[in-house]
Formats: C-alpha cells, sequence, structure tokens
C-alpha cells in the first residue's frame, strides 16, 4: 500500500482559503445587513422551495455561501479545511473547485427534491384557502415553504466523500482522541444521515438528504475521475 501522508494541515491552497474568506464575509454581510438596515438575505439568495414566492435559480449556487449561525459557518469551514485541502493538493484548484460546486448544486437539487415531495400536501391545503388567506401567507416567514436551507455542508460532505473514497485508510481523529479510518467514518456518518433523513423527525431543521446528495455526487464524481486509477488507494 503506497503511503500518503497528507500535506493540507499545513497549507492553506489557493480555492480553500478564497472559499474560507468568502463565507466569512458573507456570512459578517448577513448580520450586518439584517442588523442595521433590516434587509433579508437569506430571502434572496438562501435556497427555497420551487412553490416559495422567495425561490430563484441562483439560489442553488448562493445558498452554499450562507450559514445560521457562527458555529454552522465555523465547523463547515473547519471540515472544509480539514478534507478540502487534501483534496485540492491532489487535485489542483481547478478540479477541486469544479467537484466542490458540483457538489454543492447536487445537494442542493435533491434538497428541493425532497422539499417538492414533503411539502405537496401543504400546498394543497394553500390551495383550498381562501385568497386573503393565502396572500397573507404567501411571504410570510411561518409558512413552512417559504422555510430557507443555507450551508456549505452539501458541497463539504461531497469533499468527505471523495476523501473516504480515495484515502479509505488515513485516521480521522474523532474527539480529538478516537482514531478511525475515513472509509468507516463516511459510511458510519452517510449511514447516519440516511436513517435521520427517513426519520424526518419533528422539529430536526438540518438538511440530511442535501448532505446525502452532495456525498452522492462527490462520490460518482471522484468514482468517475478515478476509473483509471482503481488500485491506487492510500
Amino acid at each position: 500500500m503506497t503511503e500518503f501522508r497528507p500535506g493540507g494541515f499545513q497549507v492553506l491552497p489557493l480555492i480553500i482559503k478564497n472559499l474560507l474568506i468568502i463565507n466569512a464575509l458573507v456570512f459578517l454581510a448577513q448580520k450586518v445587513f439584517e442588523q442595521s438596515i433590516g434587509v433579508s438575505i437569506e430571502n434572496l439568495f438562501a435556497l427555497h422551495d420551487v412553490h416559495s414566492v422567495f425561490f430563484r435559480p441562483h439560489q442553488l449556487v448562493s445558498y452554499m455561501f450562507l450559514h445560521g449561525s457562527l458555529g454552522h459557518v465555523f465547523f463547515n469551514m473547519f471540515a472544509l479545511w480539514m478534507f478540502g485541502s487534501v483534496l485540492e493538493s491532489y487535485w489542483g484548484p481547478k478540479r477541486f473547485i469544479i467537484f466542490y460546486l458540483a457538489c454543492g448544486i447536487g445537494a442542493g437539487l435533491l434538497h428541493l427534491g425532497v422539499l417538492y415531495y414533503e411539502n405537496l400536501p401543504i400546498i394543497k391545503v394553500f390551495e383550498n384557502l381562501p385568497p386573503d388567506q393565502q396572500k397573507d401567507l404567501l411571504y410570510s416567514p411561518l409558512y413552512k415553504i417559504n422555510t430557507a436551507t443555507l450551508g456549505a455542508s452539501g458541497a463539504v460532505f461531497g469533499c468527505l466523500a471523495a476523501f473516504g473514497y480515495l484515502f479509505p485508510n488515513s485516521l480521522i481523529y474523532l474527539y480529538l482522541f478516537i482514531p478511525i479510518k475515513a472509509k468507516w467514518f463516511v459510511i458510519l456518518y452517510g449511514a447516519m444521515e440516511l436513517f435521520l433523513g427517513i426519520q424526518n423527525s419533528a422539529g430536526d431543521n438540518v438538511a440530511h438528504w442535501a448532505h446525502l446528495g452532495g456525498a452522492l455526487i462527490g462520490f460518482l464524481l471522484v468514482l468517475y475521475w478515478n476509473k483509471t486509477n482503481r488500485r491506487k488507494f492510500y
């Protein structure tokens, strides 16, 4: 087995550096605009159900640069740096940014498909309401159809899946102490996301299907790109 020692923890590749900066600046802009002039960046750029009046096609790209809290953006960016820096060093910046955006868009598309199915009963109820009640709900943040989805998690899950495929025997340290091989970490994490997505518990505001969509696109892309190099695993 060829040994691979990732150097991404010591250096900050170009695309990763720019993604970290952009996500941090966008998060800052979210807070500044919402608190100073009351402009909701989420309504404009976060991903919405296709039935929502706030839905726009560009949101399939823009949603992955927005985050809901400091913890949300921090952990997503930490995971992006942890796994993405190795992938960018391995592939180069051009292939990595294509991969990253493809995973994010794929995650958004799968999430929209699930939302379309889940929200059909709500749409039917809405269509049977009197016009004045429909008007009140149309732009309301309390109307479930207008719930925004945001975050880089789908794209990051794509990076995680690719890392687990290319470097399956690399060790990941859970809670900084518990070693687990990347391949088992990816499989267990993916199984947990699938279970939670199917369970669809009330109050669970995590986009599990977006995570799975990003991981699926990431796996398929790296499988295709690596089809002539199947025997080389680290």
